[in-house]
């Protein structure tokens, strides 16, 4: 069975989305199936930085899949990468034997006549195409719907995206027998884990600009991220607690000017420490460090950057409502999307020493299920469905 799985979306830097599929390509390579031939599909020229992660055959703890290649044939630039797909994409699937084409971000060749796998992380682009740049939702608010009508399968990332996508798109009743599951991500527990030492924690942060005591929040910053919710809750907190800073740690997706208007209108402008980009070997400090992560998210996929701050120990607080709500069980602090009040409350109460202790107590089992070879493992038996499926 050749698999192809396209990685040429993923950023030198992923996050999100991103992680997901980099984690996958690496954990494909380590899964028990001597039948699977892996074709990772990179962008030009960007095939060194895939090869490292599957590994070398024949080494320790190398690949025990038939074999895998990484092809580095697709255009980088979105617009012309897109085409691509859609275009040659059917051709370069004939030419090298694929049986499942694995679109994990949206998309398939719709064209091509085999068995496809398209994975939705969640339909923002045709329910909210506002939170998103207007080219982007314009594109794949059409080609989203006709992916999961072409695809043979199709993998949600939780439940709450499965049950959007089959009331938008009657996913259960079009005929076509099309298997929909749902497959959470997973987390590097290796990386994502409460460390007693602080000591190389506070040395990452402080060449960030960032000291204890502090509020994290982690992601890209975009409209439904809500962070201007979050600044706002914060300024209401920060007079009781003149030491807490505000940590927004992330790159700038689109549409920032709410978030720089937030903080100008803030009062504690001084207190907001923006961080930008924070490279993943610092990620884990950040979240472990924290007084409060906060992950006001109007609507998610899954949440990635919630469940890695369980993992670490960090007292949460989170929206109710989406995908989030789904893992985090009784280790959070659950609020209503958007409500100023309700989230500068339950900062209060994660930042109370007893509060914080359970939460922190919590996270880490609450999150241990969720591994990154189970998501191979469910995404293997996916693709052996598609493949009998016959396209």
């Amino acid at each position: 069975m050749r698999v192809l799985l396209d990685v040429s979306a993923v950023p030198a830097e992923p996050r999100g989305a991103g992680r997901y599929i980099a984690e996958l390509a690496e954990h494909l390579t380590r899964v028990e199936a001597p039948d699977l031939d892996l074709v990772l599909l990179a962008g030009r020229d960007d095939a060194d930085r895939w090869r490292p992660r599957a590994g070398t055959p024949g080494a320790p703890g190398a690949a025990s899949i038939g074999s895998w290649a990484v092809v580095d044939a697709v255009p980088r630039r979105r617009p012309a990468r897109l085409a691509w797909e859609q275009v040659a994409g059917p051709r370069f699937g004939r030419r090298h034997d694929v049986d499942v084409w694995h679109g994990p971000h949206y998309t398939v060749p719709l064209r091509r006549r085999g068995p496809s796998v398209v994975t939705v992380h969640d339909l923002t682009m045709v329910e909210h195409p506002e939170w998103h740049e207007r080219s982007k939702a314009a594109y794949f608010g059409r080609m989203l719907p006709a992916a999961v009508r072409h695809a043979d399968a199709c993998i949600c990332v939780s439940r709450h995206t499965a049950r959007r996508l089959e009331e938008r798109l009657g996913t259960a009743a079009d005929g076509r027998g099309r298997e929909v599951v749902v497959i959470p991500h997973g987390v590097d527990h290796g990386r994502f884990r409460p460390e007693p030492d602080a000591r190389a924690d506070l040395d990452a942060l402080r060449a960030l600009g960032v000291r204890p005591p502090y509020v994290a929040f982690l992601g890209t910053i975009e409209p439904r991220k809500d962070v201007p919710s979050l600044i706002a809750a914060f300024a209401r907190v920060a007079p009781t607690r003149p030491e807490l800073r505000l940590v927004l740690a992330g790159g700038a997706g689109w549409d920032g000017g709410a978030v720089e208007r937030a903080v100008t209108a803030s009062g504690v402008a001084h207190r907001v420490v923006r961080t930008g980009f924070v490279h993943d070997a610092v990620v884990p400090a950040l979240l472990r460090r924290a007084g409060v992560v906060a992950y006001p998210s109007l609507e998610e996929g899954f949440g990635l950057p919630a469940l890695e701050a369980l993992a670490c120990g960090a007292p949460l607080v989170t929206t109710a409502g989406s995908s989030v709500e789904e893992f985090v069980g009784d280790a959070a602090l659950l609020v209503a999307p958007g409500d100023v009040n309700a989230l500068s409350a339950a900062l209060e109460r994660a930042l109370d020493p007893v509060v914080a202790r359970v939460l922190t107590a919590r996270g880490p089992a609450q999150a241990a299920p969720y591994r990154w070879d189970a998501v191979a493992d469910a995404h293997l038996g996916v693709y052996r469905h598609a493949l009998r499926s016959g396209g």
